[in-house]
């Protein structure tokens, strides 16, 4: 699937613990700016949503969630480095097991790797810093 030519749909895990949300770092160049999105990703056909998400969760971080509710849906047209991209956005609540929590996780996801960390959710209000898609300010 092109993600900039098609439809994509995605599941992403909304984790907070402590007033915190887990979120990994993006930056578009075009904009120059830095933003933070929840984890998760694509849903393959035939997949269901929950199975997509505890799979990419298990890819990126090597942590085995616990989905617990669905939280809602949202689509998402937005641009990326000049790009078009048009998402649905399927939200679930999560849980890192205790035994697998960390303060951060090395993210690997097509061929390079970045950084998840546990983020005041204050500071996404605040507009301190950027977190998208914004219909997750419905969740947390």
């Amino acid at each position: 699937m092109n993600k900039f030519k098609e439809i994509r749909p995605i599941a992403l895990g909304v984790a907070v613990k402590d007033g915190k949300l887990l979120v990994s770092e993006g930056y578009d160049k075009n904009k120059k700016q830095t933003f933070y999105r929840c984890l998760g990703g694509g849903i393959e056909f035939l997949e269901k949503s929950e199975d997509a998400l505890k799979r990419e969760f298990m890819e990126e971080i090597q942590v085995d969630i616990i989905v617990k509710d669905f939280l809602g849906i949202a689509e998402n047209i937005f641009t990326y480095e000049g790009k078009n991209a048009h998402e649905l956005v399927l939200f679930y609540s999560i849980e890192i097991p205790e035994n697998q929590y960390k303060e951060e996780y090395i993210v690997e996801e097509e061929g390079k790797k970045d950084v998840a960390k546990w983020v005041s959710v204050d500071e996404f209000k605040s507009g301190k810093r950027i977190l998208y898609p914004e219909e997750i300010f419905k969740y947390i």
